[in-house]
């Protein structure tokens, strides 16, 4: 059979990272075994749907480059892909359940589960549960008569399908990720499969989907592990073949206590989310990596290695090679902590790697929101320069002092301040020589420029660091930076001329 995996997020908010990873592992893994990523909306809890979450997810996965095969947007054979879509045909799969005594009707009450519970606090059980003892004690079609349930069925009674829980039993099952998982069904309880407002719970309408779906991967989030011995008996309760289940670690907060939340990042100063959402209830808004300036390529390796790792030492993968190398038995155990420096690496390295042309292209438009115009040539060329110490291309604003005329100093508090901690007055005649020969350095280039300068040190007797910070704050206005030969040779020799001899100027009138 094909590989056949899907991604199944509720339309309930933003689609926290966890998510987004999750989806990663399932498209790789199709990607990998040439089988089919399937995404569908699990929408059966309608008191928490969100208007608007479901384009988000959508925006999402798409902006991460995970397009699915089959989804509600592109349809497909076995659709469709939202539940509250397939409403009609859930009933019949309890009604089966029922039918095979695998599962049984309940007409408790609120306060009569409430009463129940209260009855088993005070016994001293520490955790109250619908169980296989407890069932005995209820309003169900277990303890009531054939005549009687039938009666109530027909008055139209408020009542939920609960799946009969075997008693003294193991539950057994192989997780690609944890190895053998057992669980006693002394520790499950009788979930509701079908609510009495005519809506399958998650845990139903999961399995029938994932079954007529023809899913042969269940991978999914770590949150998810306890719901498996449930649902390996839902499976047998049906006599349908199971998928193979994977349940992914979670996602740790930098510090490693405890799981990553919209709360982490926001304190921690990181975006959670990869794209921008607004809260329909709030109208807050979230911002993401798409609105931080990071690469969908930079997020998406960042992401995939969050988990998992490919055997090697190689951090930079794309999409391509990512599903190439990619394996669930390199997935981790255990949680994976989140770094938020490590994704700015990530960025950066993917910044570098964008032509220049692209890099100025964008750096030409956000100067243009600052009422800087430039043509796109001398964009391209200042990204090259800029592109090394920079994150995002917003970094590459630092660089300003490359498309403007006169001193840099001029307004500059900081820069005049570390200029008066670093002038020297036996720097001056080094400078004045320096100037004097640039007007014949041909072409005027940083090797040319950098031989200039070098001459005059030598000639004066001086280090470059005696000379270089005062050539970089007069000419740039700030102590880094590229290289100052080739800032210089993209200045222009007239310009360069004026700034040291301005810079100059300001420091002798201190004197």
């Amino acid at each position: 059979m094909s590989v056949r995996v899907r991604f199944a997020p509720s339309p309930t908010g933003p689609l926290h990272m966890g998510g987004v990873r999750t989806a990663l592992y399932n498209y790789l893994f199709a990607r990998k075994h040439g089988g089919q990523f399937l995404l569908r909306i699990e929408d059966t809890d309608q008191a928490r749907f969100v208007p608007g979450a479901e384009d988000y997810i959508r925006a999402a996965l798409d902006w991460c480059g995970l397009t699915p095969d089959e989804s509600p947007w592109v349809g497909g054979p076995d659709g469709p892909y939202r539940q509250s879509e397939r409403k009609a045909m859930y009933k019949q799969y309890a009604d089966q359940l029922i039918a095979s005594d695998k599962a049984y009707y309940a007409f408790d009450t609120p306060e009569e589960l409430e009463a129940m519970r209260e009855r088993l606090k005070a016994a001293g059980v520490a955790a109250p549960a619908y169980n296989a003892v407890t069932r005995e004690h209820m309003k169900n079609s277990l303890t009531l008569s054939a005549d009687e349930t039938r009666e109530r069925l027909a008055r139209g009674d408020d009542h939920v399908v609960r799946l009969k829980i075997p008693r003294n039993a193991e539950v057994r099952f192989e997780d690609i990720i944890r190895g053998w998982v057992v669980v006693h069904t002394a520790n499950i309880d009788d979930k509701v499969l079908f609510k009495s407002d005519g809506m399958p719970t998650y845990h139903l309408a999961n399995i029938v989907d994932d079954h007529l779906m023809r899913i042969t991967h269940v991978i999914r989030g770590e949150e998810w592990l306890p719901s498996a011995p449930l649902h390996v008996l839902l499976y047998e309760a049906f006599g349908w073949e199971r998928p193979a289940f994977a349940h992914l670690p979670l996602i740790l907060k930098p510090d490693g206590n405890g799981k990553l939340s919209k709360r982490d990042g926001d304190r921690l100063g990181f975006p959670v989310f990869p794209l921008d959402w607004q809260d329909p209830a709030t109208g807050e808004r979230s911002s993401g990596y798409r609105e931080r300036g990071y690469y969908p390529e930079a997020f998406v390796n960042m992401l995939a290695l969050l988990g998992w790792n490919p055997g090697t030492d190689q951090e930079l993968m794309g999409l391509e090679e990512l599903t190439q190398l990619f394996d669930l038995d390199r997935v981790h155990k255990g949680g994976a902590k989140f770094d938020p420096e490590k994704t700015r690496w990530f960025n950066q390295q993917y910044l570098r790697l964008r032509p220049d042309a692209e890099l100025g292209a964008q750096l030409r438009g956000k100067l243009a929101a600052k009422g800087i115009d430039t043509s796109l040539e001398r964009a391209t060329a200042a990204a090259a320069l800029l592109k090394e110490r920079a994150t995002f291309v917003d970094d590459m604003l630092e660089g300003t002092y490359l498309f403007t005329s006169g001193s840099p100093l001029d307004g500059n508090a900081a820069a005049d301040e570390e200029l008066k901690k670093r002038w020297k007055p036996e720097a001056a005649p080094a400078l004045e020589a320096y100037i004097a020969k640039l007007a014949a350095v041909a072409p005027f280039d940083a090797p040319g420029l950098e031989a200039a300068f070098n001459e005059v040190l030598q000639a004066n007797g001086l280090k470059i660091g005696q000379v270089m910070p005062l050539y970089r704050l007069f000419v740039a206005g700030r102590m880094q930076g590229p290289g100052m030969f080739d800032v210089s040779a993209l200045l222009g020799k007239d310009e360069v001329t004026a700034r040291l001899q301005a810079g100059l100027e300001r420091c002798r009138a201190w004197a």
